[in-house]
């Protein structure tokens, strides 16, 4: 099974993640996860911040830099499987439609993400010091949020070293306790069982043509344009 595993994430890599987009992507310390997560969450608020007036205006923006930024360094074919759990029938499912599967759930990932990073606009975000990794395969690297005097908000970002290379990428992010690969899990588990991963793409697709709606960090929504 292993070995299957290891050569569909092949195919699916050649498939999703054409060459050129790698060659074009910053450089990254990903050998260390907690570089890694900095600089890459970093940039992704700083660029946030600065096209503040464009998302204001179009909040689809948000799904662009998300794309650009943050995806590179997300291992999302490790997650999507996780969301599929134990019900994935390697030897009944074939290999179109599990491409097709990582196809949609890419872009289900990137408008998560974008929806999640919704209310972000020029608040302080604060790393906590890295820790001693050696010989580890999972980190969670911690930030806070802070923003004047409302309470910060706690954020942790998974990270596991991925198969090759020694690179390290992030896999879920959780936010005050709340894990986002675990809803994910949690929502798709029972239409897995029941219904099957064909079913899952339907419901992906559906969440993905919605628009991105910006939000207040009390959980409101803002209007474009506000």
């Amino acid at each position: 099974m292993k070995a299957k595993l290891a050569a569909f994430f092949t195919l699916v890599l050649m498939v999703v993640v054409p060459v050129s987009a790698q060659d074009s992507l910053p450089e990254v310390n990903s050998q260390d996860p907690y570089k890694m997560v900095e600089q890459v969450g970093n940039r992704t608020f700083e660029r946030i911040k600065m096209a503040q007036n464009d998302i204001a205006a179009n909040p689809e923006i948000l799904r662009d830099i998300m794309e650009q930024e943050l995806l590179p360094y997300i291992d999302y074919q490790y997650s999507a499987f996780k969301v599929l759990g134990k019900h994935l029938d390697m030897k009944k499912t074939d290999r179109e439609t599990l491409i097709e599967y990582i196809r949609v759930f890419r872009q289900y990932l990137v408008t998560s993400y974008a929806d999640a990073l919704s209310y972000y606009d020029d608040q302080e975000v604060v790393f906590a010091p890295a820790e001693e990794f050696e010989g580890d395969k999972n980190v969670t690297v911690r930030a806070l949020i802070r923003d004047g005097d409302r309470p910060d908000i706690k954020v942790a970002f998974k990270v596991r070293k991925s198969g090759k290379g020694d690179e390290w990428k992030a896999y879920d992010m959780v936010a005050e306790g709340i894990s986002m690969l675990q809803n994910e899990i949690k929502q798709y588990e029972p239409v897995m069982r029941t219904e099957g991963i064909e079913k899952v793409i339907e419901i992906m697709r559906e969440r993905i043509a919605k628009p991105i709606q910006l939000k207040s960090l009390d959980g409101s929504t803002r209007e474009a344009g506000e």
